[in-house]
Parts: structure tokens; C-alpha cells; sequence
């Protein structure tokens, strides 16, 4: 693969040297002098770690827009109706479009729970990032369509291990109003076996939890733990509306909370993260942006913000989420969650790196670059994209996106006059 030069890049307030061979992290130094395959000026540069979405659903983005005003359930019910059109063309497409935008937005790696695997795994392996692609099952408590699926699920398995080795294949159950118990179950199991990522929708809404202790007499968490689903390859979307047991259940069995505050948001489902009481019960917590069919944009540094905003203003306690760590949420925190070598920028990490112009009225003064990130800038900042050490965005410009543009267009009206 070869090596890239990165001279004079700010790291921590700091003027480095990085040295990426092949496809990590070799060397950081006051100055390299070796030569290298490229090199890059990185004058007033500041180098980060690559963003990591924990949940999204990465071909939705031909939907964007198309359901608006609704909560979740009328919304779910739209999008189910529009996606029983979708062909391997719109999501091949799709999930491009939707890279082309993570990659904008300086995200390398995500974690994605939609339909039609290979398609997503082909747009990946070209784009050049990373991605955990899950099998969804979502049976609606039809058993010959569990069936299908628990057949479909091992052969899309068996199939992915000669994806490109940025993919990686792993599990989601949609969610417990979904999803039959047995197949709920079967998949846990699955993907313990395997030794997979287990991904799932949990206690999105204060309804959801209101049924479930109707029908079962026990949270959405409490279900889950009841059937022996949660372990630490558990990672759960939303986990919005949780009790202090709910959270001693996440703590004691090691599952991941993503919070999707756009999307919880804008779908009126809540807003009170509780953040704070997680970190306090050791939880690992990441940060997610949902599909751009209800958040709008896969835009992780504008969600990260708003996670800061919000915290701080519904809590009344402008210190519960310190910037130093909602850049771990937004990274290294998704890296332990998925298992990958990355999140980080030091010697032996894999090489998954923004360049983040800082010569703009947005870094001025730039006397916090944390903040200034976060809260004064916009994602055009992030200049530059490394990938398991490949450039796959360099001045802003991304190979093939015209093209990517264009084609995601096309598709999305050909999927809405399907209807």
C-alpha cells in the first residue's frame, strides 16, 4: 500500500511529523525525514481521529425527506411502505450516496443496519471506508418469514467472509415489536456464536416502554435480559428512556448505548439522554445519526454538537459532557464498541484520519480547537480523509462523486414513482 508523509500536522496543540505505512500509524515525531510514496503539506492542519457513526441505516438516504412531521410509528409505517419497492440498484446506490456524505462529514467507519448486504458491502469496499453491515431480522411475528430469514442470515454469513476486510458482517434484531421472541433469540444466539456484533432498536420511545411493561410486565431492557439477549456484543440504538435498572443491566452485562439525538429529535421521541448516570455505571457510550430518512444528513460533528447543547441544557449541568470526552463518544468509544484498532492517533493504530483545515473565521482565535470544531465550524472544515491508510477525500473532492450524485438522484425518483 505504501506510505504517506503527513508533515506538519497539529496534534494536541502540537506541530508532528506522521509517518502512515501500509495501512496504519507508524511513526509521530517532531520531524521524519525519510521519504515517503506521498507526501502532504499539512500547515495549519489539525489532525483527528475519523468519526464512527454506531448506527444508521446507510441506503435510507434515497429517502430523505420523504416522511416529515410524523412520530416514529406513523413514520415507520411510510418507510416500510416505500421499501417494499427497493431493488438492489437503489440500494447499491444509496449506500454510496450515503458514504459520499460520510465521508463529507469525516466519517471512516459505521455501523449499519439495512437490507441487501452485498450491495452495501460492494458501495463500501469501493468507496474506501469501513463498515459493520448487519443481517436485520424483522419478522413481524411471522414464522415462515423468520425462517426465511435465519436461512437468509446464514448464508449472507457464510458469503461475507470474502468481503473486503474493512466490512465486517454482524446481527441485528429490528427491534422487541418487531421481532418474534424465538427469532429474537435465535439471533443472539447466532451471533454469540460467531462471535458477532449484535445491534438493535431498544426503549426509542416512552411508548415502546409503556407497552412492553403492559405485555410483559418489564422494560424493553428488562425483556431483552430476560431471554438472555444481552451480553458485551450487544450495541443499542436509542437507549433513550431507561430506568436506573435498565441501566445496571447495560453496566453489568457490557452493552453499548448509541445515542441518536437528531434523529430522537426531530421524531419528538425524547430527549433526555441520561448520560451522565450511564458514565457513572460504567457504560460504553457511543453517538450515532440514524438514516437520513429521519435525521436528514449523517453529519456525525453536527451531532455531536447537538448531544453537548442538549445534555447541557437539560441537566442544567454545562460540565456533564466535557468536550475531551464527547470526541471519545464520537470515536474511540465506537472502536471498542466494534473491536477495531482504530479511534485513536498514535504509533500502531490503524491510519483512519481527518485533516481539518483550521484557516477559516471559524478557527479564529484558535485558542480551543475542540470547541471551535464543534461548536464554530461545520463540516466543511474536514479537508482531508485517510481511510486504513488511502486518501479517499483530498481538498474536499472525493473520486467518482459526480457520478455518485447523479445516479442516487436518479434512483431515489424512480423509487418514489414506484409507489
Amino acid at each position: 500500500m505504501g506510505t504517506i508523509l503527513l508533515k506538519q500536522a497539529t496534534l494536541k496543540g502540537e506541530q508532528k511529523d506522521i509517518l502512515i505505512r501500509d495501512n496504519r500509524i507508524e511513526v509521530i515525531s517532531d520531524s521524519i525525514s525519510l521519504s515517503a510514496k506521498r507526501e502532504i503539506d499539512c500547515t495549519g492542519k489539525t489532525i483527528i481521529p475519523g468519526l464512527i457513526n454506531m448506527h444508521t441505516h446507510s441506503a435510507m438516504s434515497l429517502m430523505r425527506g420523504i416522511s416529515e412531521d410524523v412520530p416514529l410509528r406513523e413514520w415507520l409505517n411510510n418507510i416500510w411502505s416505500i421499501e417494499t419497492h427497493l431493488q438492489e440498484e437503489h440500494i447499491y446506490w444509496g449506500a454510496k450516496l450515503a458514504v459520499l456524505e460520510m465521508i463529507k462529514t469525516g466519517t471512516t467507519t459505521f455501523l449499519d443496519m439495512y437490507w441487501m448486504l452485498p450491495q452495501v458491502a460492494q458501495a463500501v469496499e469501493e468507496m474506501g471506508i469501513r463498515a459493520v453491515l448487519t443481517y436485520v431480522f424483522l419478522d413481524h411475528f411471522d414464522v415462515e418469514k423468520s425462517e426465511v430469514q435465519k436461512a437468509e442470515c446464514k448464508c449472507l454469513y457464510d458469503s461475507s467472509k470474502e468481503w473486503n476486510k474493512r466490512c465486517k458482517f454482524g446481527v441485528s434484531i429490528h427491534a422487541d415489536y418487531t421481532v418474534s421472541k424465538n427469532t429474537m433469540v435465535w439471533a443472539a444466539d447466532f451471533a454469540k456464536e460467531n462471535g458477532l456484533i449484535l445491534h438493535t432498536h431498544i426503549s426509542e420511545t416512552h411508548q415502546e416502554v409503556l407497552s412492553d411493561k403492559e405485555k410483559y410486565g418489564m422494560s424493553p431492557v428488562a425483556y431483552y435480559d430476560s431471554l438472555g439477549i444481552l451480553d458485551s456484543n450487544v450495541i443499542a440504538a436509542h437507549a433513550l428512556w431507561l430506568d436506573d435498572e435498565d441501566i445496571d443491566i447495560f453496566a453489568k452485562r457490557g452493552v453499548t448505548a448509541v445515542h441518536n439525538v437528531n434523529s430522537n429529535l426531530k421524531l419528538g421521541s425524547g430527549y433526555r439522554f441520561r448520560y451522565g448516570d450511564l458514565k457513572a455505571a460504567g457504560v460504553n457510550i457511543c453517538l450515532g445519526t440514524d438514516g437520513a430518512g429521519s435525521s436528514n444528513n449523517l453529519d456525525m460533528r453536527e451531532s455531536m454538537k447537538t448531544m453537548s447543547l442538549l445534555q447541557k441544557g437539560w441537566t442544567g449541568d454545562t460540565t456533564t459532557l466535557p468536550l475531551n470526552e464527547l470526541m471519545d463518544v464520537a470515536t474511540l468509544n465506537g472502536a471498542r464498541a466494534l473491536g477495531i484498532d482504530t479511534g485513536r492517533i498514535e504509533e500502531g493504530a490503524l491510519a483512519d484520519i481527518l485533516l481539518v483545515d483550521t484557516r477559516s473565521e471559524a478557527f479564529i482565535p484558535n485558542i480551543n480547537f475542540e470547541s471551535n470544531f464543534i461548536f464554530s465550524a461545520n463540516s466543511s472544515c474536514i479537508d482531508t480523509v485517510i481511510c486504513d491508510g488511502k486518501i479517499v477525500m483530498e481538498g474536499r473532492k472525493v473520486p467518482g462523486e459526480e457520478q455518485i450524485l447523479q445516479k442516487a438522484d436518479e434512483m431515489a425518483w424512480k423509487l418514489i414513482k414506484s409507489q
